[in-house]
Parts: structure tokens; sequence; C-alpha cells
């Protein structure tokens, strides 16, 4: 399931990260790669021990977070810190899947939803598209600065190439209370239906049983 969430940043907000990246070190993107991604991997990130990382993490991932559509899909247990990438003219990510354990000793979590927020306009930059492999083919994200998508971290994906300007995201996982990707969407596609059925006649029947039905699934399948 590929979920695309326009607006998630304002403008004041956009206007406030470009300004802390415009003066925070980047270095190898390489460095924070594991396995074969590392072979294929081409872009700078900022240097995830600067101290102003903790303030990008605050203005770009809580909205993400507070989104009552990331909430309802992603099922959210735990977040990751995000990593800023930025993509030059040439530089690309190629063909990969995420690493399925992340984070530091102490503190693993298991990558079940990645996330990219776009940071630069869309016309800004050529290339760089972030294609994911799906069951229906291959699907071309290029969003708006402040929009944001997710989607499974078990999807084979790719950035190509930048051909012209720059290309800014923010990149951060979760791990979800639900584990297996088809188990969240029909809980998702669930909680759709009992919402256009609680507009329609809160009190009929079908709206408890259904309501009913997503609750028990949840409290079977959930893992917290």
């Amino acid at each position: 399931m590929l979920i695309s969430l326009p607006g998630v940043l304002g403008p004041d907000e956009l206007q406030r990260v470009r300004e802390l990246l415009a003066s925070v070190p980047f270095v190898d993107g390489r460095a924070s790669a594991g396995g074969d991604a590392r072979r294929v991997k081409n872009n700078e990130e900022v240097d995830p021990s600067d101290q102003r990382v903790a303030t990008l993490n605050r203005l770009v991932l809580l909205p993400l977070y507070r989104h009552p559509m990331f909430q309802a899909a992603a099922m959210p247990r735990r977040l990751s810190g995000a990593f800023f990438a930025r993509y030059l003219p040439g530089m690309q990510y190629g063909r990969h899947v995420d690493d399925p354990v992340m984070g530091p000793e102490g503190g693993r979590y298991r990558s079940d939803v990645s996330m990219t927020v776009f940071l630069s306009p869309a016309d800004s930059y050529d290339g760089g598209e972030l294609v994911i492999e799906t069951e229906y083919g291959e699907q071309r994200v290029k969003l708006e600065a402040g929009d944001a998508v997710f989607y499974p971290s078990s999807s084979l994906h790719r950035v190509d190439p930048v051909t012209r300007g720059e290309r800014m995201v923010a990149v951060a996982w979760a791990e979800s209370m639900v584990r297996e990707p088809e188990r969240r969407r029909l809980l998702f596609e669930l909680q759709q239906v009992e919402e256009q059925l609680r507009a329609a006649d809160p009190d009929a029947e079908v709206t408890r049983k259904t309501g009913r039905v997503r609750a028990n699934l949840m409290r079977m399948w959930a893992d917290v």
C-alpha cells in the first residue's frame, strides 16, 4: 500500500527546515547504508552527530507522525529519526530493499513502513524520482515540497539519477503494530468503510458490526 500525503509541512516549517539545512554539514550517505545498499547508494546526508538534527526531526517528523492518515494506515508503534539526504547532479540510489532491522544497540526497531518527505520544489530539479516496485508495476513518485509518501519497507525501490538541481528529502521508518502489509491494508480499508457508515447512519447494525470486526482483527493482529 503506497499512500501520498499532500501538505504535511506548511510554508513556515519548510522555510525553517531549509534554513537549518543550509547551515549543517553533509557527509557521504553510504555511511548509513547496510548490506548491498551501500554498493548502490550515492548521495550526501546531514551529519547525524550534528546537534541541529534533533530540531530537524521535530520539524519534519512530528507533523507526519500526527497526520491522521499516517496513523490509520501505518499504525506506528515506533518511529525512527530521519536521515536528511541531498542528491546533486549525477547522484542516485540504486535498486535496493531497506534493512529489516535498524537503529543503534539497545534501540533496535523493525522497519515495516518507509517514509519520504520531499523538501525541494518539484520543478527545482530534474530526475530524482523515487521508483517503488509494487504488485501493479513500478510507481514513480516525485512530489512537491512538504508532501510525503509512505510504503512497505519490504518493497524494492530506487532513486533515479538527478540531472539538474538539488533533490533534498527526509527519509525515516516506522515499526508498525501490525507487521504484515496486507493486514495493515485490510484494517485501513475497514476503517474507511466504518467511517463512511458512521457518517451515513451511526446507529445502524452494519455500522456497529463493521466496527466490531475491525477492532477484533486489530486485537488479533496487533503487536504492542
